[in-house]
C-alpha cells in the first residue's frame, strides 16, 4: 500500500497518508490508457462543420445561356462547383464523432495513469486548499512555496478538491496550465495531460473510493 506524505500550503510535512494499491499501485496499461484518451478527445469533438453543396447555395435555377450556338462551354447552373461562388463537393458535414467505451476500461485506465503519476513522484497529498480569498496573486505564491511555478518556468498542474471551495476556483481560472476539479471531473485526460496532480486529502479518499474495483463489483451484484 502507497504512502505519500501530506504537505500543507507552505509546502511542510503534517503527516501521512496511505493510498490503496487498487486504485494508486496499478501496473502500466499503455495500451488501455491510449484507448481511454483517444475516447476522450473523439467524444469532444464537435464535429458541426459544415460547407454548402450546390443544392445549398442560392441561385442558380436559371441556364446562364443555351446548350448550343454560342461556343462556350455547356453549363447548366452558375452554382455548379466549377463557377465561384458554387458549391462545394465532398466538404466536411456534420457528424457525431463519439463512441461508448465500457466504464470499467475507463476507470482502469485513470486507476493506471494515477499509478504512473504516483510512481514518477508527480502526484502530491495536501492537507486542505483553503486561500485566504479569491486572489490570484495569493494562489500563485502558494504554487510557488508547492514548487510549481517559479517565475519563469511553470508546470502544468491538476488541482483536485471541492468545487464549492470557491476561493481556489476563482484563484485560478486566470493562472495558465492549471486546472481544478473535483474527485468526479478526474479523467483519463488531464491525468495525462498534466504534469502535476494535487490532491487534497479529502479528495484522494474520495478518489480511491470512486474508483475502487470492489465498488464496481458490488454495483454489478446489486444490478
Amino acid at each position: 500500500m502507497p504512502s505519500v506524505k501530506v504537505r500543507n500550503l507552505k509546502n511542510k510535512e503534517v503527516g501521512e497518508i496511505k493510498l490503496p494499491d487498487e486504485v494508486f499501485g496499478v501496473e502500466m496499461n499503455e495500451g488501455l490508457i491510449h484507448a481511454a484518451v483517444r475516447n476522450y478527445l473523439a467524444n469532444a469533438r464537435q464535429g458541426t462543420a459544415k460547407t454548402k453543396t450546390r443544392g445549398d447555395v442560392r441561385g442558380g435555377g436559371r441556364k446562364p445561356w443555351r446548350q448550343k450556338g454560342t461556343g462556350r462551354a455547356r453549363v447548366a447552373s452558375i452554382r455548379s462547383p466549377l463557377w465561384r461562388g458554387g458549391g462545394r463537393v465532398h466538404g466536411p458535414l456534420p457528424k457525431d464523432w463519439s463512441y461508448k467505451m465500457p466504464k470499467k476500461m475507463r476507470r482502469g485506465a485513470i486507476r493506471a495513469a494515477l499509478s504512473e503519476r504516483l510512481r514518477e513522484g508527480n502526484l502530491y497529498v495536501v492537507e486542505d486548499m483553503k486561500l485566504g480569498g479569491p486572489k490570484t496573486k495569493g494562489f500563485v505564491d502558494v504554487m510557488a512555496k508547492l514548487g510549481f511555478f517559479d517565475g519563469k518556468k511553470q508546470e502544468k498542474t491538476l488541482l483536485v478538491d471541492s468545487l464549492d471551495n470557491r476561493d481556489l476556483v476563482f484563484s485560478s481560472r486566470n493562472v495558465q496550465k492549471t486546472k481544478v476539479v473535483n474527485s468526479f471531473g478526474v479523467n483519463v485526460y488531464d491525468v495525462v495531460y498534466h504534469d502535476k496532480i494535487v490532491l487534497s486529502k479529502e479528495a484522494a479518499e474520495e478518489l480511491a473510493s470512486i474508483l475502487d474495483p470492489k465498488r464496481e463489483k458490488g454495483v454489478k451484484e446489486a444490478e
